[in-house]
């Protein structure tokens, strides 16, 4: 198998922080590997490496064969890109944006137009060419820093945890055009992400980080299925539990989550058994709904955190669920600190480890 990226015992330390220590990884040729850990973990850093913006401390960094010196990145830089969590894109039009690194490279401009059209339909922004980019929404900024990283068809596309703060939709589209490009064109894409749910589907491969080093590696299959300390622990942030099972005569099971929480799967499972819940799979509500979702529990808002468009709730219900609505519903439903609120969802939502 071709290794395009060989990271060699490689250290970065700011000041007397070891942010990323010891680390070993190969990044193979067409894969789709996920960075996965909770922030703090040194994935963006890792991506910052490789995208030779930042230098090691110690350790080596192979690229296509051959060991970069980072006192002169100028030419593996051309072959490498990184998109940043925060987009950033130019006071200019979605066209101007795009084509920004084709001008620099000094592509002709036949071939910018052509690039910049393929890269649109892409990511689903056609038509917009002549949009000022500074006046899209977030979804539609980061499409347009994919698209910028695209059309530059470099060896390695590097990013940051894509679709952090996005609506579904854009989401959605998002993680359709990473597979599409590296099904498709054959890309190598490493992504930096915190998401289980998207580190579960996307990647061919996973590298589970904690305090900046490797933990495990493998398959989705492979790091999900044996749901280790250190996977459990990070999950916990993200729905995830782990409780004792006890399948039912209807052919559902109910796990014992402690402090009176039970949870109703849609699959038969015996003794202990790890769960995660997607936050957009939970429907938020202030009285409890006459509907046929096997889950509904009755808590209080601990905490609200502003996405923009988004907004992330944690919700006591006797374990700590995180939630996530839209900023137009939760200003409707006048929520605050201690609200008191019921969170709903499918037996056929949770997902079983």
């Amino acid at each position: 198998m071709t290794v395009v990226a060989e990271l060699k015992d490689l250290t970065k330390a700011y000041g007397s922080k070891m942010v990323v220590n010891t680390v070993n990884l190969q990044i193979h040729l067409g894969e789709i590997l996920a960075l996965l850990g909770p922030n703090g973990s040194g994935k963006s850093t890792i991506l910052k490496i490789l995208a030779f913006i930042e230098s090691p401390t110690g350790g080596t960094v192979e690229f296509q064969g051959e060991e970069v010196d980072y006192k002169k990145t100028e030419q593996a830089r051309l072959q490498s890109t990184l998109v940043f969590q925060k987009t950033a894109v130019f006071s200019t039009s979605v066209y101007n944006n795009i084509a920004y690194g084709l001008k620099m490279r000094k592509i002709p401009k036949s071939e910018q137009v052509e690039e910049v059209k393929k890269a649109l339909k892409l990511v689903k922004l056609e038509g917009f060419e002549k949009r000022p980019a500074k006046k899209l929404s977030g979804g539609e900024q980061q499409r347009v820093a994919i698209a910028r990283a695209l059309v530059l068809k470099t060896k390695l596309l590097l990013l940051d945890e894509p679709t952090a703060n996005l609506d579904p939709r854009n989401a959605e589209i998002l993680e359709d055009v990473i597979e599409t490009v590296n099904r498709e064109n054959k890309v190598t894409i490493v992504l930096a992400t915190h998401n289980m749910f998207q580190a579960e589907k996307l990647p061919h491969r996973i590298a589970l980080m904690n305090e900046g080093k490797i933990t495990e590696i493998g398959t989705p299959i492979e790091v999900f299925g044996k749901l280790s300390k250190n996977l459990a622990s990070f999950a916990a942030v993200e729905n995830t539990f782990s409780g004792d099972a006890q399948p039912t005569s209807e052919g559902t099971t109910i796990v014992d989550l402690g402090s009176n929480v039970h949870v109703e799967i849609a699959e038969q499972r015996q003794g202990e058994t790890a769960i995660f819940v997607n936050p957009q799979d939970i429907i938020l509500c202030q009285e409890p709904p006459h509907s046929s979702a096997r889950n509904a529990f009755r808590g209080k808002i601990t905490e609200i955190t502003d996405l923009g468009n988004l907004v992330k709730l944690k919700v006591d219900v006797g374990r700590v669920f995180s939630v996530q609505i839209t900023k137009r519903s939760y200003k409707e439903m006048k929520l605050t600190l201690n609200s008191q609120v019921c969170i709903v969802f499918k037996a056929s939502s949770v997902n079983v480890f």
